[in-house]
């Protein structure tokens, strides 16, 4: 069944939501689960799919943008209209399988900063569509990273806490105008 979301795949002036920046405590609370998927979820789904698209962005979690719910858009072809986006809600990583591997990963939240992360290469996440039906899906390259990346943010944690080479984040953190007090090592 085709998505119950469509936004067009554009950048708009004024996006709907406002993204918050590393430093900024909102970031570091940790997602409610939605009990009910509705209209209202479904709204800000593509609010979150609309300011996105504008941050030429390929995933994007509620936090991000100031709401404590358990949502995640990604998009990882935001340049193939036939591509739908994919929506989870209160996602559950089942399993991960494969090599940890390391890959360079940016954030809205930080823009400018690219550093290298280690992270298992697949994952088996369990979600609710945006219809509130129950779903599983396997997912490896970018797409798995994509999802671990967003899904870190619901528990309060940004990609910058999974960095190993402190030097490195401190000198990109510095030269992008953030502090690296704000960031929580968790390596």
């Amino acid at each position: 069944m085709p998505s119950a979301i469509a936004v067009e795949k554009k950048k708009l002036k004024n996006p709907p939501l406002k993204l918050h920046y590393l430093g900024d405590k909102v970031l570091r609370q940790p997602a409610k689960r939605i009990s009910k998927v509705d209209d209202e979820i479904r709204k800000i789904a593509r609010e979150m799919l609309q300011t996105m698209y504008s941050s030429d962005g390929i995933g994007l979690a509620a936090p991000q943008v100031g709401i404590h719910k358990q949502l995640i858009v990604i998009d990882i072809e935001p340049d193939n209209p036939a591509n739908p986006p994919l929506i989870l809600i209160n996602p559950v990583i089942k399993k991960s399988f494969g090599n940890i591997c390391a890959e360079q990963e940016g954030c809205l939240s930080i823009p400018g900063v690219y550093l290298d992360v280690k992270r298992p290469e697949m994952v088996e996440v369990s979600y609710k569509d945006e219809n509130g039906r129950p779903q599983t899906l396997k997912a490896g390259d970018l797409l798995g990273r994509c999802i671990q990346h967003e899904m870190d943010h619901l528990n309060g944690v940004v990609f910058v806490d999974r960095v190993e080479n402190s030097l490195v984040l401190t000198q990109e953190l510095s030269k992008n105008g953030f502090s690296h007090q704000a960031v929580k090592s968790i390596v």
